[in-house]
């Protein structure tokens, strides 16, 4: 019999995998309302809604790639993440048998599946104490389509003509938006991170798609660039799927990192329209007191 712990944490994969959440929803009926009718964006997104739909009233998986998985784990001081660990490995391994996970993890020496979506690395599992009660878990599934045509850019980048500052980094962040085109599945949602280091700056912007749609930057400066990237993105004209329209992006999210003086980085984290990520609080059992996205 599976622990509360894993029982809680396979309701939050069996969720994340198949409902998305009502803040992307919102924004996809949005983009929706702002297509011309009969156009090309308009029926992908219809498409899009449709699985939305249908996938919530099914409880099956909203994308055949049920990504790679990244778990967030805020604890207590003093908790034994030793017993966490344990429990998501084995949520794991029984969402990939009751179907909420498609068994899509692959070694890289020898190509084949590994068993249970469990390999090394996989999932991810970031732990962070914090002054709380409880725990509380956001899980994040990451499409490779979408992983694929994420960036990190390092500046001055003359091919850009950008420079060391927030022009530059709009320019960077416009061109992934570009180069993407539909392969990303668009509309999609950019996690950004300006500075760190190559490593800590990919980590910054894919923790960014832990933040709501609603939200913005707490830093003025910071929450102007969303603004504009979100508005210079909609007018390359991209569009869902890659077929044309008002729609390219639901959003922006972008931080930052402290930096040496010899790199300035400009990391993307591209987020697919099948934005899969929910949160929970859990008891000191493991029981579920609260969902943290809706």
């Amino acid at each position: 019999m599976p622990s509360t712990w894993t029982q809680s944490l396979i309701e939050l994969i069996r969720r994340t995998s198949a409902d998305l959440p009502r803040d992307v929803e919102a924004a996809l009926r949005k983009a929706r309302r702002n297509e011309k009718p009969q156009s090309p964006a308009r029926w992908a997104l219809d498409t899009i809604l449709d699985n939305v739909r249908l996938a919530r009233a099914r409880g099956a998986p909203l994308c055949q790639d049920t990504g790679t998985l990244v778990f967030y784990c805020e604890v207590p001081f003093r908790f034994d993440t030793r017993r966490l660990t344990p429990a998501i490995r084995a949520a794991v391994r029984q969402a990939t048998g009751q179907g909420s996970l498609r068994p899509n993890t692959i070694d890289p020496l020898t190509g084949c599946s590994c068993a249970h979506n469990l390999g090394a690395g996989a999932p991810v599992i970031h732990f962070e104490f914090a002054q709380r009660r409880n725990v509380a878990i956001r899980l994040v599934m990451k499409g490779g389509g979408s992983e694929n045509v994420s960036a990190q850019f390092s500046l001055p980048d003359t091919r850009l003509k950008a420079g060391r500052d927030l022009e530059g980094v709009r320019r960077c962040l416009l061109a992934a938006v570009a180069q993407a085109q539909g392969n990303g599945c668009a509309p999609g949602v950019l996690g950004v991170c300006i500075g760190g280091d190559r490593a800590t700056g990919a980590e910054c912007a894919k923790r960014q798609l832990l933040r709501l749609l609603s939200d913005h930057a707490v830093e003025p400066r910071l929450a102007a660039l969303e603004r504009h990237v979100l508005a210079g993105a909609q007018k390359l004209g991209i569009g869902p799927m890659g077929f044309g329209g008002a729609t390219t992006l639901l959003g922006v999210k972008i931080g930052a990192l402290a930096r040496l003086p010899a790199s300035y980085f400009v990391s993307v984290a591209y987020m697919c329209w099948a934005f899969r990520r929910r949160g929970v609080a859990l008891g000191k059992k493991g029981n579920i007191k609260r969902w943290l996205y809706f």
